[in-house]
């Protein structure tokens, strides 16, 4: 039976909106790949996705923050950067489905996508022209990609009067949806006399029946409407093609760009001047208990949590220190003056403000740089400067209290860790290093400007979301084994972990089992007060299911409370806890 033209409409119009759907897609990708690749011209940070992604983590709630470092750790920018790809892959095939409908309407929600991609360009910190230029770059590419393509989504036969809408890669004559094509006219024939009726005219050949009036073709049947197509089609798919190629191309092409400017030749190359302060671990830093953290956390494990998407490519040739505002003296210093400086050694643990209870973001490092205390010394602080407002290569500021850095602890301008020159990941070539303080306001990575000013007059990046602008690091302790996760076998068994409370020091740290008394833990030896501390309790385990807690007593004789609070606004706060299960 044959299907009516109102059926097959439909069915070439569901067919036209999925090759649409394709077209915006492989506009999104190759508006990916161009935008990639003029950011390899102009600076990875100016890539459209990247530039929407830190626009985005700069209005993420706190909660939001958490809940992405708890659940992703280190992965949280691949999630955020992930989530964007996909609302972007399906908001592009809604405007290529549209764009079948009316080409202006795919344009304008590329405009839409354009406006977005030059704000969030345009209001990084270090925003340039040049920042734009990978969003305009990338948004005109996917209107070219449109504007070839969706001529080639729809049949091959229309009907109605018929236009020339031919695309460059193909040859075909194509009217608007439901019009018929134009066809040469019936000659003029001469008149003649009414005939009865049932007679035919003379030269007039009696219609059969089915058979259209001349100049109307009869509607064609379905085969012969997807033969038609078939050029058609064909074209869209080798045009696809090509488009696919040119995208990953210029994406290619941008990363290589991009990794061009990598400094791990420059890191390779550092060598660092002996330090005129050593620090030497003393015997018995590590206890002998399988699955406890290791005393000096290696570069690879050690935690990172920042908001670049992005991480910096900083040349330590081109690197500068700015320290002004509240000073007597302006100085920029270079990396080459930062080694000149006499550099010190230190043991010193790092803990980030969105860290848990038990958490696993904090690790201990040896750290090698310059005293920052010294710097601000030859400076000459003011008299009323309370803050260091600390800025990242990225724009990220972080707000440090001036007596914190003075009062005599190793606060740092590191330039080396665990032996070797700072991982990208963890601030090459020079990042901040203050023991005592949670890292959003003590360890600024990339750290290129340092304006002493006050607190009252100058917010910095958290501190402008809510968090609180001076946040020392609470006396805590974490319990590393046994995780929970395993069935424990009656009798002796490890309890055991890691307890800090930076530059006040770790006197005590005691475990109870199922809300018993709290029993007294053996403590590891360690080098100074700036690190975190290793404890072991010997555990006779009965069989059934128990809770573990933990707590840990500092140098000031402050104990760990059990009150629980969420890291927002200044550290989280509570007992570690554990359930196991004793066969």
């Amino acid at each position: 039976m044959k299907r009516s033209g109102t059926g097959r409409r439909g069915d070439r119009d569901r067919g036209r909106e999925r090759r649409g759907a394709i077209a915006g897609l492989l506009a999104a990708a190759t508006a990916l790949g161009v935008g990639q690749f003029v950011a390899g011209l102009t600076g990875a940070n100016g890539s459209p996705v990247v530039a929407v992604g830190q626009l985005e983590i700069d209005f993420t709630p706190p909660w939001l923050k958490n809940f992405a470092i708890s659940d992703f750790g280190s992965n949280d920018k691949l999630v955020l950067v992930g989530g964007i790809l996909v609302v972007l892959a399906l908001l592009a095939a809604e405007i290529g489905a549209a764009a079948t409908r009316r080409l202006w309407y795919g344009m304008a929600g590329l405009a839409v996508f354009a406006i977005v991609g030059l704000t969030a360009a345009a209001t990084r910190p270090t925003a340039n022209v040049a920042s734009l230029l990978p969003t305009l770059a990338a948004t005109a590419a996917a209107a070219a990609v449109l504007y070839f393509l969706i001529p080639l989504t729809g049949p091959a036969v229309r009907r109605g009067p018929s236009t020339w809408t031919k695309a460059p890669w193909v040859d075909t004559w194509a009217g608007a949806p439901g019009e018929a094509p134009d066809l040469p006219a019936a000659p003029d024939l001469p008149a003649a006399p009414d005939l009865p009726a049932g007679l035919g005219r003379v030269g007039e050949p009696e219609e059969p029946a089915g058979l259209g009036r001349v100049g109307e073709p009869e509607e064609p049947d379905e085969d012969t409407e997807l033969d038609t197509a078939e050029p058609r089609r064909r074209s869209f798919l080798k045009a696809s093609v090509a488009t696919v190629g040119i995208a990953a191309g210029a994406g290619l092409v941008g990363r290589v760009l991009v990794e061009r400017s990598s400094v791990a030749t420059a890191q390779k190359a550092l060598r660092f001047p002996k330090p005129s302060v050593t620090e030497t671990l003393p015997p018995g830093v590590n206890l002998n208990v399988p699955g406890i953290s290791p005393f000096v956390t290696s570069n690879a494990n050690f935690y990172r949590v920042d908001t670049a998407i992005v991480l910096p490519q900083v040349d330590p040739d081109s690197w500068q220190l700015r320290i002004h505002g509240m000073v007597n003296r302006e100085l920029t210093l270079s990396f080459d003056d930062l080694l000149k400086r006499p550099l010190i050694e230190d043991y010193v643990t790092l803990c980030c403000v969105s860290d848990p209870v038990g958490g696993p973001y904090i690790g201990n490092a040896l750290w090698l740089g310059a005293s920052l205390a010294s710097v601000l010394r030859e400076a000459g602080i003011q008299a009323g400067a309370d803050q260091l407002m600390c800025t990242s290569v990225d724009g990220f500021t972080s707000g440090t209290p001036v007596q914190t850095v003075m009062d005599g602890r190793d606060a740092l301008l590191a330039v080396a860790m665990n032996g070797t020159a700072l991982p990208v990941a963890h601030g090459f070539p020079a990042r901040m290093v203050v023991p005592g303080l949670y890292g959003y306001v003590s360890a600024t990575k990339w750290v290129t400007d340092i304006n002493v000013t006050t607190f009252a007059n100058n917010y910095a990046y958290w501190a402008q979301r809510g968090w609180s602008q001076q946040a020392p690091i609470k006396t805590e302790c974490r319990i590393d084994v046994p995780t929970g996760a395993n069935q424990l076998s009656a009798g002796r068994t490890a309890i055991a972990g890691v307890a800090w409370a930076q530059h006040k020091g770790i006197d005590a740290v005691h475990v109870r089992v199922d809300r018993g008394p709290w029993n007294q833990a053996t403590l590891a030896a360690v080098p100074g007060i700036d690190t975190w501390r290793q404890w072991v309790w010997e555990w006779d385990a009965p069989q059934g299911n128990h809770m573990i807690e933990a707590r840990a007593t500092d140098a000031t004789g402050y104990t760990q409370t059990t009150l629980v609070e969420p890291p927002e606004p200044n550290g989280a706060s509570g007992y570690p806890m554990v359930s196991v299960a004793v066969a």
